[in-house]
């Protein structure tokens, strides 16, 4: 008996062994570094890119930041829609943009917003036109969980 288990053992530790040494590659890494290249080629300008982020509870509006900078250095924003409504607004479809990346237009009020449901505040972006850029751009925070409306997660995008 002694005989068959050794064998079988050493046949299970050299599969786990091979396993555990088998990278697995799911192309994150490609797609976070085509997209940091594409950030670095964004024409430098008077605008600004926002990622919608819907959430079914709160009424932030999403992340914006510069062109050229990363999503590291977004601001998670209030907008401020008296000279121009938000895209999903315009078309009475709230939150059907969630995801979507924009080039907008605008600035930063330099006030800032309360959000009751959160207990926190957030910078006022005065929004004075946009441009659809994607409806499927790459993920840019750490759990893709955070993408879903439902959701409550707010934590700042990783890329």
């Amino acid at each position: 008996m002694r005989i068959l288990v050794r064998p079988a053992f050493y046949v299970l530790l050299l599969c786990l062994t091979l396993t555990a040494c088998e990278t697995f590659n799911d192309g994150s890494s490609q797609r976070t570094a085509a997209m940091n290249e594409a950030i670095r080629a964004e024409a430098p300008g008077d605008y600004f890119i926002g990622r919608r982020m819907f959430k079914d509870n709160y009424k932030v509006w999403g992340w914006v930041r510069r062109p050229q900078q990363s999503w590291k250095q977004a601001q998670l924003v209030m907008f401020n829609e008296q000279k121009t409504l938000a895209p999903d607004r315009v078309r009475n479809a709230i939150g059907t943009d969630n995801g979507h990346e924009y080039r907008l237009q605008g600035y930063f009020s330099g006030e800032k917003v309360y959000e009751p449901a959160s207990n926190m505040v957030f910078p006022e972006f005065v929004l004075t036109g946009y441009e659809l850029r994607s409806q499927n751009p790459p993920n840019i925070y750490s759990r893709p969980i955070q993408n879903r409306p439902e959701s409550n997660i707010f934590t700042k995008p990783v890329h």
